[in-house]
C-alpha cells in the first residue's frame, strides 16, 4: 500500500534553499516545516507554510537589496 503525503514542492537556488533550511532549523521541533530535502535546490514542505516562507523570503530580499541614494 502506498502512503501519500500532501505537501508543497519548492525549487530554488542554493542560497535561498540554505536560507529556508536555516529558518526551519531555528524553529522549535513542533513547528519545523521541511518534510524532505530532495537535493540542494529542491525540498518538500508542509503545505500550510508556503505563505510564511514567501513572506520571510521577501523580507530577506528587501533587507539585502541595495537602493541607490538620491
Amino acid at each position: 500500500m502506498v502512503n501519500a503525503i500532501k505537501g508543497l514542492f519548492i525549487s530554488c537556488d542554493i542560497p535561498m534553499a540554505q536560507f529556508i533550511v536555516n529558518m526551519n532549523a531555528s524553529m522549535p521541533a513542533s513547528d519545523k516545516f521541511i518534510m524532505h530535502i530532495l537535493d540542494p535546490t529542491h525540498m518538500f514542505i508542509q503545505p500550510n507554510m508556503g505563505d510564511y516562507i514567501r513572506s520571510k523570503m521577501t523580507e530577506f530580499r528587501d533587507q539585502n537589496s541595495y537602493e541607490k541614494p538620491m
